[in-house]
């Protein structure tokens, strides 16, 4: 085990298992270098379905360098239609080309657009949109560049193997780009909306300037700064200063100009909503997923293992529904080890059919007992959270869940170019995987 990267520090994640040196070099040199293709789990009617009982297109897509949000801000925009209306079950890098889901509601085949750089087909018809997680996983190939250790990923692997007693695995931490991967403040967002710090979270979105990103908006968002800092802040000049491809800034900018806003929580509650409602829950969710990846960095440190539980551990059984060769953890038929289970649950866990889990806090989660339960209260008195300050309102309110804490993806690894290819079950990140065997700055991940 070894420290990770700073970068990688301030979203939770503290450590690599693996002590070998990576592999180096760089990713995503062209789009093509990253492909991921979901493993799907929904079965449509057909196209011809009475669209008032399914109203929903289910479209398969395939993206060359497409941002999801901003894929589906363009179809929205073709079709003339909100955005509400398009929906997806899992996010997708821009620098990759991705094959995935969507769904869109009250719109027939025939008006499908052409878009540039997608590939669109209608598959059939749904009862509801998608909603994240609505995929069994993703499988991905992923292409290194200009590596300077092809050689050491045997090394990392081997280090994989020893972490779990033989088969490769990782901590099923949540990527950098859950957080943003430049400037990572999702999560400082989401941790003050919890708090019911409206003005904080205002703040740390549109001010708040990071050394990684551009002079331009650097400068911006330090304006941003300065006039909230001041006794008559002038958010029409803060507006000014930003950037126009700052598009949700602007728009928060806005709002609190419209309600020439000072220090009345409601109007910043106001300038938040600015944004599209999933980008509101993923504020939250970014909280939620710095706090799992805090659990899991102290579980590292203290030495508990990952493939079985200790007692008071609360334990997952796997997905008895999950595409063969996938295990996926079913996170809804939990069991909780106690002094007289976790021997039983072990035998589950070393057989594949069960996982050990941590939360993901919300108002409803189910904290553990013990060693694991310590460390979960732990890092919730560290950043002053509980789960009760969940209870939000709108798009913010969370009841929280479990995930598994291990994630084990059979990797094939192939030279001359280096590739990686495995799969993942949905949620996981491949970066996670990627991260431990190139040990590179997460910025080129």
């Amino acid at each position: 085990m070894r420290e990770a990267h700073p970068l990688e520090r301030q979203v939770g994640m503290e450590y690599y298992v693996s002590d070998a040196d990576g592999v180096g070099g760089h990713l995503r040199d062209e789009p093509a270098d990253f492909r991921v293709r979901e493993l799907e789990r929904v079965d449509p009617e057909p196209l011809d379905a009475d669209p008032g009982a399914y109203a929903h297109l289910l479209l398969r897509v395939t993206l060359r360098g497409w941002d999801t949000n901003d894929f589906a801000a363009r179809i929205s925009d073709a079709l003339g239609i909100s955005r509400e209306r398009v929906s997806w079950a899992g996010t997708k890098d821009k620098h990759a080309v991705t094959t995935q889901l969507f769904t869109v509601r009250g719109v027939a085949p025939d008006d499908l657009p052409e878009i540039r750089d997608a590939d669109v087909e209608a598959v059939g018809r749904v009862g509801r949109a998608l909603e994240f997680g609505d995929l069994a996983g993703n499988a991905f190939d992923v292409r290194v560049r200009d590596p300077d250790c092809p050689e050491c990923a045997d090394d990392v692997t081997a280090d994989l193997r020893a972490f779990v007693d033989g088969e490769a695995a990782v901590p099923n931490y949540f990527g950098q780009q859950r957080f943003g991967s430049r400037r990572p403040v999702t999560h400082e967002v989401g941790l003050h909306v919890v708090r019911g710090e409206w003005r904080g979270a205002v703040l740390a979105y549109v001010g708040n300037p990071a050394e990684t990103e551009p002079d331009e908006t650097r400068a911006a968002r330090a304006f941003a700064d300065d006039q909230a800092a001041s006794d008559d802040p002038d958010w029409s000049l803060a507006l000014d200063e930003m950037p126009r491809y700052l598009g949700y800034e602007r728009s928060m900018l806005h709002r609190l100009d419209e309600r020439e806003a000072t220090d009345d929580p409601a109007d910043f509650r106001y300038a938040l909503e600015a944004v599209p409602s999933n980008l509101q829950r993923m504020f939250v969710n970014a909280a939620q997923s710095y706090l799992f990846n805090r659990v899991l960095s102290e579980r590292l440190r203290r030495g508990l293992p990952f493939h079985r539980p200790v007692a008071g551990d609360v334990v997952c059984f796997a997905d008895r529904d999950a595409p063969e060769g996938l295990v996926v953890p079913d996170v809804d038929r939990r069991q909780r080890a106690t002094d007289d289970r976790v021997d039983v649950l072990r035998r589950h866990c070393d057989r594949g059919r069960a996982f050990v889990t941590a939360p993901l806090i919300g108002t409803e989660t189910e904290l553990g007992d013990g060693e694991p339960g310590d460390i979960e209260r732990g890092v919730l008195a560290d950043v002053g959270v509980d789960p009760g300050d969940f209870a939000l309102p709108g798009n913010f309110d969370s009841s929280g869940t479990r995930r598994a804490i291990l994630v084990r993806p059979d990797v094939e690894v192939t030279d001359d170019p280096l590739r990686f290819s495995f799969s993942l079950p949905s949620g996981s990140y491949a970066t996670v995987v990627l991260r431990e065997y190139l040990k590179i700055d997460p910025l080129d991940l």
